[in-house]
């Protein structure tokens, strides 16, 4: 039976995705990506080379693979042709192994100038937005007045489209007081972007439902984390798209009874970056792994805030998402520690609860309820198979799988291909 593997973040984004998703593609020769933008961080390490992608599914490394961005992403076209050309320049090939859905919708240079001046309006209410117009693109699309990628294949009809929406955006902008989108330069960028793009643009639910019919074996490649999600996350403090498995259906075109797995990645901690409450928040873990030069963002540089792993979280994900399977990243970042504490419940207010408050302000007061375990002060970093990890690493590992309700299957102890384990 073919297998249609839909990736998550089991936390909040950062757990690793984008080296499971690498060493998977070399059994799944179709990947997609249902969802997110260039907001997206995924960082893969093959030999000595590093490559950090951003929308293209991090499949496009393996040779042979076939990567589909769908319907549900938001694209901005000046970025992706950027990301295009640093493969090219780095011998990856893309003209005929990279499609992008034409119903995805478009990132225009006015949505990252309105996403950059909300927040800088919203002062002390931040979000912690990474500033790439995601947010304001997906609000056109609710809005129905955004663009899509079919609108890129006619120059002239972009260009009036454009113009049409840069003179809404700067009403907006002149009624707040913010810069103005200079709309020749806009016109002019996006032009030269279509023109680089419009061999790329196709009907991937054709070709998605083509691979389906001849059996090949697809993985969905999930961006952020379940604590992301719009619905499902730490609202307001979420991304603006599903990050949850469901999303990988309405994102794409594919059908739900069709998924045969839902694979959660999850790091052996917990990390956050942005704003929004973090229970198990732990400065001491944070200031170890910031020095070892560990967790800082992909995408944006920053410092990503840690915390001691939250099962709390994970197991509520495994709930929401339908998780079959746990792939657990990172597990050598705790190499150094005598003790490694695990929230397994929260008190909120003096009563215990097991699942995370739907109302901000009651998840902001939740006190986490730890359960210490004995650390196993050696390196994992070289460990190639389950009976080589120490004793400590193995019974920690299989408690957080217990505590999260998934089946351990996959263990990674470093970002290359050679340092991950299936169990």
């Amino acid at each position: 039976m073919a297998s249609r593997t839909v990736l998550i973040g089991a936390q909040w984004g950062d757990e690793g995705k984008g080296k499971i998703i690498d060493v998977l593609s070399e059994s799944h020769p179709i990947v997609v990506r249902s969802q997110g933008g260039n907001n997206a961080g995924h960082t893969v390490e093959i030999g000595e080379e590093k490559f950090v992608l951003h929308l293209i599914p991090s499949g496009i490394l393996r040779r042979g693979s076939t990567c589909l961005i769908g319907n549900g992403c938001v694209v901005d076209p000046i970025g992706l042709a950027r990301e295009i050309e640093m493969l090219h320049s780095r011998g990856i090939r893309t003209r005929g192994r990279l499609f992008i859905s034409e119903r995805a919708h478009v990132v225009a240079p006015y949505h990252p100038a309105v996403d950059k001046s909300r927040e800088k309006s919203a002062a002390k209410k931040k979000i912690g937005t990474t500033g790439r117009g995601i947010g304001p693109t997906y609000g056109d699309k609710i809005a129905r007045v955004g663009l899509r990628l079919h609108d890129l294949r006619d120059t002239r009809r972009l260009a009036a489209r454009l113009r049409e929406r840069i003179r809404d955006v700067n009403e907006l902008c002149s009624f707040y007081g913010w810069e103005p989108v200079v709309a020749a330069a806009a016109v002019r960028q996006m032009a030269a972007a279509a023109r680089f793009l419009e061999p790329y643009i196709a009907d991937t639910i054709r070709l998605l439902h083509d691979h389906i019919r001849a059996g090949r074996d697809i993985l969905f490649e999930g961006a952020q984390g379940t604590f992301l999600d719009v619905d499902f996350g730490t609202y307001p403090y979420v991304t603006s798209s599903n990050t949850t498995s469901g999303g990988a259906c309405t994102g794409s075109g594919l059908p739900p009874h069709l998924v045969t797995r839902v694979l959660g990645v999850m790091k052996a901690y917990t990390t956050r970056v942005g704003e929004g409450p973090l229970p198990s928040d732990a400065a001491e873990l944070g200031d170890l792994l910031h020095g070892m030069g560990r967790e800082f963002g992909a995408t944006t540089g920053r410092a990503r805030r840690c915390g001691w792993f939250d099962s709390v979280l994970t197991r509520f994900a495994t709930r929401i998402n339908g998780t079959h399977d746990l792939a657990v990243t990172n597990i050598d970042g705790l190499d150094s520690l005598a003790t490694i504490k695990v929230c397994t419940g929260y008190r909120l207010d003096g009563r215990k609860i097991d699942a995370p408050p739907a109302d901000i302000d009651d998840f902001a007061r939740c006190v986490p309820v730890y359960k210490t375990f004995k650390g196993w002060r050696s390196d994992t970093s070289k460990c190639t198979t389950w009976r080589s990890l120490p004793p400590s690493a193995r019974d920690y590992l299989q408690a957080i799988a217990d505590l999260t309700e998934a089946k351990l299957s996959i263990v990674s102890v470093g970002p290359r291909r050679e340092q991950t384990m299936f169990l």
